[in-house]
């Protein structure tokens, strides 16, 4: 996804009209190209023909669950920024679709100006991710290194003294985000905007469940690099200071 002249194209699937008539009047009102699908098998049709910029995503459909569509997207290399729009707010719920690829989650009732910020601020954060991969003049093509990783954020692959570390988009989106800011602190509320997309600090226990899922499996591989500042957030460093 670039900036040009075309308008962004946003996916919506739900089997409920009345909420896919909403929002696709909603984000064609805010200048979106959308199209619509009632059911998850059409969803997936519809994202490997349209190839969506972003995927508004309800998580009980009809045949199969939206968990069960992004976790076969992801499988098939596709990383297109998916939104969950379902009334299941429980925590369980949100860290399932989280850790399946998903990233972010809207419950019903929901606001449509709100749905709205949300979607332009995780293209925000693709168009960012896009642009950091991106290699400069001169500069190797999209690999960061820091102390025995290396992530390629071409290939999407990552390695751990040499050992190849399978992690999910969101996963991989983290330990990018810190990489390319290795040695500073990042709080909390600069990870959900840069990694999720999301504007807001209330729902930072996704940041920590999250860096415990790269831990598990850094740590193994050497010494821990994922540091916590107590009241502050994480940082990447070879050595903890204290």
């Amino acid at each position: 996804m670039t900036e040009t002249a075309t308008p962004p194209h946003v996916l919506v699937i739900d089997d409920e009209p009345n909420i896919r008539d909403l929002v696709q009047a909603a984000l064609r009102f805010h200048g979106f190209g959308v199209s619509t699908a009632r059911s998850g098998s059409e969803g997936l049709a519809a994202a490997r023909s349209h190839r969506p910029d972003l995927i508004v995503l309800d998580v009980l459909l009809p045949d199969i669950s939206g968990f069960d569509v992004c976790r076969q997207l992801r499988e098939g290399g596709d990383n297109v920024p998916v939104i969950y729009l379902t009334a299941r707010d429980t925590p369980s719920d949100t860290v399932t679709g989280l850790s399946l690829g998903g990233d972010d989650y809207v419950t019903k009732p929901f606001s449509v100006e709100a749905l709205v910020a949300r979607i332009r601020a995780l293209l925000r954060r693709a168009r960012r991710h896009e642009a950091a991969a991106a290699p400069a003049d001169g500069e190797e093509d999209g690999v960061l290194r820091f102390a025995d990783l290396e992530l390629d954020e071409r290939s999407w692959t990552v390695r751990r003294a040499g050992e190849p570390l399978e992690l999910s988009p969101t996963e991989f989106r983290l330990l990018a985000y810190l990489m390319n800011n290795a040695g500073q602190v990042l709080t909390r509320a600069q990870l959900l905007e840069n990694v999720w997309g999301w504007d807001y600090a209330g729902q930072s226990q996704i940041v920590e469940t999250y860096v415990s899922y790269l831990r598990r499996k850094l740590d193994p591989l050497g010494p821990p690099l994922i540091h916590t500042q107590r009241g502050v957030g994480y940082a990447l460093r070879a050595q903890d200071p204290a």
